[in-house]
């Protein structure tokens, strides 16, 4: 669980990032999710972008997708999920 410290510094650093991932008319499934899962595992921190497509609601999505990455919710803002997991092999990130 991340404190309040800890997510204030991952939103700061998630600000530069484009979103990498899309959730539309599909929602999640599990070829979505074993990628972002690999691509948190490479870069620690992502943002994943939900279409105006997109059946779910943005909270459902993101609550799918943190349990089912075993990630950390950053943030939810607009229509980015903000998404951070550490790496077991490349920490990039330093927590405060």
């Amino acid at each position: 669980m991340l404190t309040g410290k800890q997510k204030r510094f991952l939103r700061s650093q998630a600000h530069h990032l484009n979103p990498i991932f899309q959730v539309g008319k599909g929602c999640v499934n599990e070829n979505m999710i074993k990628q972002i899962s690999d691509a948190l595992e490479a870069r620690e921190l992502i943002k994943v972008s939900i279409l105006q497509s997109c059946e779910m609601d943005k909270d459902e999505v993101a609550k799918q997708l943190s349990t089912q990455t075993r990630a950390e919710l950053v943030q939810i803002i607009g229509n980015i999920i903000v998404l951070y997991k550490e790496s077991r092999e490349k920490k990039t990130i330093q927590l405060p």
